[in-house]
């Protein structure tokens, strides 16, 4: 009964994007270029101020600029079309062109590319943007063989945003702390207990105090106020977590082959930008919040900083363990993570 009903509120939440995508499409909503030939629909969840959505307008002015206006891409954000589960398979079955997937709402779903979300304290969103695209343009996973890639990137290094002050990796003893995906994980054993809930309910659970804190990349303490409730950060450089934006197969090879090439040479283009913007706002939203609430940042000391990564080597060696269960070489893999965090992290200072 509970597969059933599953399904049918997948279909609903199809039918409805689809009336979406139609209604925008004949209504006229938006402006085209007296020039375009090709109308390209882009779907993203989160709100449009925050970093996925700002990514994706640049994306989208890039390719009309790159193409001389013989492309138009119309954009959704804010669940408008899709949201973070139905993504993939919105835009596998053609609801929408292209999406923006987060692998973090989906865990085990895409378990090449999780293995750059693994907690191995990656400086920056921008090495972590460039580790997860050179892995997946390395072993070119079958999780992906339905779509096409048209970029990848990464949000900046999860850290705690607290109501109360986190110190030492003792004060994370029993903290109920929002997180997302395998983050739950990682923070059991640094001692805290992950409660998983949406982001939009999120700010009402720190004001009841349901939840101590967040554990995550630090523009939410802007884009989505957090700095409000959370007067207290404290930094670990935890999980990155990866953003794949897949196209539509069967639109892909409708394309023109100068359409491709530009959506092609754009690619890894826009995983830098991408992850320099996120890591430029991170710093932007840190001395927003100092400055308008006072928010006060602490670090680890030596000590614990040592003792994160032998806390934190279970969940890695399982994840290795359970790929290479899969058939897929999970040592290499996790191998290749740490020399491409070396590699860009020497390159991209």
């Amino acid at each position: 009964m509970r597969n059933k009903k599953g399904k049918a509120t997948r279909r609903w939440t199809l039918s409805i994007g689809l009336i979406v995508v139609l209604f925008v499409l004949a209504s006229g909503l938006y402006v085209t270029p007296v020039n375009a030939q090709i109308k390209l629909t882009y779907a993203n969840f989160p709100p449009a101020t925050t970093f996925p959505c700002i990514q994706m307008e640049r994306w989208a002015k890039e390719v009309e600029k790159r193409t001389n206006g013989k492309v138009k891409v119309i954009t959704f954000p804010g669940s408008s079309l899709l949201g973070p589960k139905n993504m993939f398979d919105g835009v596998r079955t053609g609801l929408a062109d292209i999406g923006c997937l987060t692998l973090g709402y989906q865990p085990g779903r895409f378990p090449l590319s999780e293995a750059a979300d693994l907690p191995i304290g990656m400086p920056s969103a921008k090495v972590a943007s460039m580790v997860l695209y050179d892995l997946v343009e390395k072993y070119k996973p079958k999780e992906f063989e339905d779509i096409k890639i048209l970029t990848m990137f990464s949000c900046a290094p999860s850290n705690f945003m607290t109501r109360m002050p986190v110190r030492s990796i003792k004060d994370l003893k029993g903290a109920e702390l929002r997180v997302v995906g395998t983050a739950a994980d990682v923070l059991k054993l640094l001692g805290g207990t992950p409660i998983a809930m949406p982001q939009s309910d999120t700010p009402e659970a720190l004001q009841r105090g349901v939840v101590k804190g967040v554990v995550s990349s630090l523009e939410v303490l802007k884009d989505l106020n957090y700095a409000a409730y959370c007067p207290y950060v404290t930094f670990a450089n935890l999980q990155t977590f990866g953003f794949v934006v897949c196209m539509n197969k069967k639109k892909w090879e409708g394309l023109p082959a100068d359409v491709k090439k530009v959506l092609d040479n754009l690619s890894r283009d826009q995983a830098l930008w991408t992850g320099q913007y996120a890591d430029d706002h991170c710093k932007e939203a840190l001395e927003w919040s100092s400055k308008k609430y006072g928010l006060q940042v602490f670090e680890f000391n030596a000590a614990d900083r040592a003792e994160i990564p032998k806390l934190v080597k279970p969940f890695i060696d399982g994840y290795a363990k359970r790929v290479t269960a899969d058939g897929m070489p999970g040592d290499q893999i996790v191998g290749d993570v740490y020399r491409l965090k070396a590699k860009y992290a020497k390159e991209l200072r």
